[in-house]
């Protein structure tokens, strides 16, 4: 059985790998060379860690404490960056919003379970894995020039995060495993995240 540290690392590099994913995409369509990239890539996969760290008041942050995360990113971006220019638009749009979703999934619920195990109260927690969930993706957003998705008037977004938080608070009240609450909130929150893209669900104006 893992333990809580193994769970949060697997889940942190996995979510780092779909965000920076997510950065390399969106990059590459904006025509970035590699310092752009790799920039995109880091302040996505990593930006709402760091806030979610910072307001916990967790030392030393996840990517310093874990500086193999940096070097994963870097390494990636150098591999990938050759293969990115030569991707059609729409197929890359596909790219970025699954990408985008896994990452939203994998944080979101991260953050619900870190700021759980800080003693937080549940809404706060559940904000927390809000927070964590979206952050990276706006700064991505905005620095590609871009409207961030959560502030849109489109598909749900933060709300899927929203309901996953929910998902694995009352999982873990009702005292489900883990890996089994974990795993089942993330999965909810990137299957609604992606039935909303493809059915275009909306909150109501």
């Amino acid at each position: 059985m893992y333990s809580f540290s193994t769970l949060i690392q697997i889940i942190e590099t996995l979510g780092i790998l779909a965000f920076a994913f997510s950065g390399f995409v969106e990059a590459r369509r904006k025509d970035m060379d590699l310092v752009g990239v790799f920039t995109v890539a880091f302040i996505t996969a990593f930006g709402g860690g760091t806030l979610r760290d910072l307001l916990l008041d967790r030392r030393p942050l996840f990517w310093v404490e874990h500086q193999e995360y940096t070097l994963l990113v870097f390494i990636l971006a150098m591999v990938v960056t050759p293969f990115m220019r030569h991707l059609r638009f729409a197929f890359s749009e596909k790219m970025l919003v699954t990408a985008d979703a896994f990452g939203l999934g994998l944080f979101s619920v991260l953050g619900a379970s870190l700021a759980k195990e800080a003693g937080m109260p549940l809404f706060v927690s559940v904000m927390m894995g809000v927070i964590t969930g979206i952050f990276g993706g706006v700064l991505r957003d905005v620095i590609c020039n871009e409207i961030p998705m959560v502030f849109r008037r489109g598909q749900l977004y933060a709300t899927c995060a929203f309901l996953g938080c929910w998902c694995y608070l009352l999982l873990a009240r009702v005292d489900v495993p883990e890996v089994l609450s974990l795993s089942t909130s993330i999965l909810l929150t990137v299957v609604v995240r992606l039935v909303a893209v493809r059915f275009n669900l909306r909150l109501p104006a």
